[in-house]
């Protein structure tokens, strides 16, 4: 069994992965390189359901009468994560649309 702090750095850990896979998935886009861009948003999709994961494990132990232990790192945690999550969602709003630019310039 892993303990809090583990599971906070964690959250970090899989939090900063989901984002940097968000970003490359962008990068990807921005080249045309579409198929890699999806899989890197897939890969970005994991890493953030891994981080979901342990999110769900700390907040049962706490309905189930645990005591929070609230600490500046697990603050920064919830930061990270929810900021990783809001940027894989707008990468894949990136991809939709550089793809559909890239339709749009080859139509023409």
């Amino acid at each position: 069994m892993q303990t809090y702090e583990q599971t906070v750095f964690q959250l970090i850990l899989h939090g900063g992965n989901g984002r940097s896979y968000a970003m490359e998935a962008i990068t990807a886009a921005k080249k045309g390189e579409f198929a890699e861009a999806r899989r890197l948003l897939e890969q970005a999709g994991a890493e953030l359901q891994a981080a979901h994961g342990l999110q769900t494990a700390l907040l049962q132990q706490e309905a189930s009468g645990g005591q929070p232990v609230v600490t500046l790192l697990m603050v920064h945690a919830q930061d990270h994560l929810m900021t990783a999550i809001t940027v894989k969602d707008l990468a894949a709003e990136f991809v939709e649309l550089y793809e559909a630019l890239k339709r749009q310039t080859t139509e023409s």
